[in-house]
């Protein structure tokens, strides 16, 4: 038996119906199109707004769309991982309700806490269980209902964010030179001042008062988030395509978190990679946490070619941060249409 590798094998979506444009945004907070697109690239955000709907929602459509594209059958799966932001429940996970929803019974599930990089932490966490031997097939997810989050009342927060769910499924091959090949990643316990909930955990648990003075939306401090947004994600892919030997003439596409395009845009830069090889759907979906790069994928999934070489990178709250390098595994345009 040869070393196993784990690959992606499909990848599939779920955005709102509701769409939530620049210029009803400016009907609710004091704002307008030009300057949320100057500052963030982003036009319109899709929005969960059925009562009793949350996280899981979105995540076990996209999963049940990642199923019937894949021809997986539900006792295969050994596991599934969401990654999120906002949890369904403070417990059960988020994951366990999926799972019940989908009908997996030969899977265990559990929730993977690691805010904008919840997707690229999690996709490793499960290549490295594929890796491992123990495990032949996993379900990835990346899901947020960021709008729970959000204050809008908050002109510099709320036109940033989106909901959204995406999910890709990570089997086990043999096939060499396959798969995730390696990631760099890395975590800063100093960035909490900069960038979190306030209110809502074991620290400063929900009350009265903390509801009353809107404690339970995100706190940040952009202009620094931003700068240490641009050289942790720079320095983390020129880590990457240093120890594997990589210039930008062998990446074919980078897939950065879709936090904001002036982001996007400066660590581009750094790197010296042109902007036809990164992947960005940020104008139509706005930052959508953990759910941003499955959702890319998804968008993207009909250029994709085996063999392509892929960088992965996110920065999030924590701070945590990181760049992953992937080798494609199939052609995406066959598989691309099925919605």
């Amino acid at each position: 038996m040869g070393n196993i590798n784990a690959i992606i094998t499909g990848v599939a979506g779920y955005v709102p119906d509701y769409v939530l444009n620049n210029e009803e945004l400016s009907r609710m907070v004091d704002t307008n199109d030009e300057w949320i697109v100057t500052r963030t690239g982003i036009k319109e955000r899709r929005i969960l707004t059925e009562e009793g709907l949350g996280t899981s929602y979105m995540a076990r459509k996209a999963a049940k769309l990642l199923m019937k594209k894949t021809g997986a059958d539900p006792d295969s799966i050994d596991a599934l991982l969401v990654a999120t932001t906002t949890p369904d429940y403070v417990h059960p996970s988020t994951a366990s309700i999926v799972l019940g929803k989908l009908g997996l019974k030969n899977a265990f599930a559990f929730d993977f806490s690691a805010a904008c990089c919840g997707f690229m932490y999690a996709l490793d966490v499960a290549c490295n269980m594929i890796q491992s031997g123990r495990h032949k097939r996993i379900i990835v997810i990346g899901a947020d209902k960021m709008s729970s989050i959000t204050d809008y009342q908050d002109r510099a927060t709320c036109p940033l964010f989106g909901d959204g769910a995406g999910a890709v499924l990570v089997e086990a091959t043999e096939e060499e030179n396959i798969g995730l090949i390696d990631s760099f990643h890395r975590t800063d316990g100093k960035g909490l001042p900069f960038l979190h909930v306030k209110a809502g955990g074991s620290v400063c648990p929900s009350s009265h008062y903390s509801v009353d003075h809107r404690m339970h939306y995100t706190y940040q401090e952009g202009r620094f988030v931003f700068r240490y947004a641009v050289t942790a994600m720079g320095d983390d892919c020129e880590e990457l395509l240093k120890r594997n030997h990589l210039t930008m003439d062998d990446v074919n596409y980078i897939i950065p978190h879709q936090a904001n395009l002036r982001i996007i845009e400066a660590v581009a830069k750094r790197i010296g990679a042109p902007m036809d090889k990164v992947l960005v759907n940020i104008q139509h979906y706005g930052n959508t946490s953990a759910a941003c790069m499955p959702l890319v994928l998804w968008d993207f999934e009909k250029d994709l070619k085996k063999g392509d070489n892929i960088i992965f990178t996110a920065f999030g709250a924590g701070f945590v941060n990181g760049a992953s390098y992937l080798r494609w595994a199939y052609d995406g345009a066959s598989v691309a249409t099925v919605k």
